[in-house]
């Protein structure tokens, strides 16, 4: 194994941006390409393997790229560029930083982070319909309320309306106390906060007394037709497959539609099937629908979240792999079971 090393221009302004918080971004770029790095007097030294000090390179000269546009870097950032380095496509990450959906109210940008959500956003800017599929905190929701946002500041829609079902995470809420709108709130809460965050409170509600902006449980949606708006269903693993049928039926001219959910995270009652999952295949081969599968590599919340969605993924392949062999041996033994029993009733007719 040949040892080589290589130095690195890092202007002292930008520094601190890549190194992160007490050299914590080096740290895991060393630790995940096993290099060892130096830094000295606005210059890098990456000592290794050769192709390990070569990703090492072009890792630090993307991270450079987005602190030169203004980027505040993200231990995100930092773990999906290196992912992206082993499948030679870090240059993807600077690719995908030049896709500007918006900005919050506090200025602050908002664009696709990862491969797969640039495919969705950009699938939305594509077609009528879009499922966007996958694991919390892959930006799905907020994402779509960011599209949803600029198509309603461009004059692209009149009107912006956000559903869900209001069904329970694992916890009884009918007995809240208020009036209806106070019952309800609580499940469409994270859909206020994402609005919040990006229109700002006073838009918001200066929007929704004109009735331009609506954030409204999935069953208002009953015998009304949506026209000239953007329509947002999140959490669609909670629908039943009347409630998927009725809400695509409501679209009208002039709408968008983006339906959200995660297929691992139902909380309708046991036995009853999920209207995302009847939608996904009764729809794929309809032109104007897009869909949209982000993975625990999308996932954009804390880096803790994405190792729990990997942990998740591989405890229930492993479970799913457990039940198909124990549901192949309960088969063969009434299999044998029967075939005994016939061998036994053949018997006792030759007697």
């Amino acid at each position: 194994m040949s040892i080589s090393e290589i130095i690195i221009d890092l202007p002292i302004e930008h520094e601190k941006n890549i190194f992160g918080d007490f050299d914590v971004y080096v740290k895991i770029i060393e630790k995940t390409l096993n290099v060892t790095i130096i830094e000295r007097n606005g210059e890098i030294k990456v000592v290794g393997n050769v192709d390990d000090v070569k990703k090492a390179k072009s890792v630090f000269q993307q991270l450079l790229e987005l602190s030169k546009r203004g980027n505040t870097i993200t231990e995100q950032q930092v773990n999906y560029t290196l992912s992206l380095s082993f499948e030679d496509k870090e240059r993807a990450i600077v690719e995908i930083d030049k896709d500007l959906i918006c900005h919050t109210i506090n200025g602050k940008p908002i664009k696709p982070k990862t491969i797969g959500q640039k495919r969705y956003v950009d699938q939305m800017r594509k077609n009528m319909i879009v499922f966007g599929i996958g694991p919390a905190g892959t930006g799905k929701t907020y994402l779509a309320m960011a599209m949803g946002i600029t198509a309603f500041k461009n004059d692209e829609v009149n009107k912006i309306i956000l559903t869900r079902p209001a069904i329970e995470a694992g916890e009884k809420l009918g007995f809240l106390p208020g009036d209806l709108q106070s019952k309800v709130d609580p499940y469409l809460r994270p859909l206020y906060d994402a609005l919040y965050q990006i229109m700002g409170p006073d838009a918001y509600i200066k929007n929704s007394e004109k009735g331009l902006i609506e954030v409204a449980p999935l069953a208002y949606m009953r015998g009304r037709t949506l026209d000239n708006a953007f329509i947002i269903l999140d959490e669609a693993q909670n629908t039943t497959p009347a409630q998927m049928k009725m809400f695509l039926t409501r679209i009208g001219f002039g709408s968008k539609v983006v339906i959200t959910g995660d297929l691992t995270q139902k909380d309708l009652p046991k036995g009853s099937v999920s209207g995302l999952d009847i939608a996904l295949k009764v729809l794929g081969k309809i032109e104007d629908i897009g869909f949209s599968y982000l993975t625990s590599q999308d996932v954009v919340r804390h880096p803790l979240v994405q190792k729990i969605v990997k942990a998740y993924d591989a405890f229930e392949q492993k479970q799913k792999a457990f039940d198909d062999v124990t549901r192949k041996k309960k088969t063969t033994r009434i299999k044998k079971g029967i075939k005994a029993e016939n061998i036994r009733s053949n018997r006792y007719e030759h007697r």
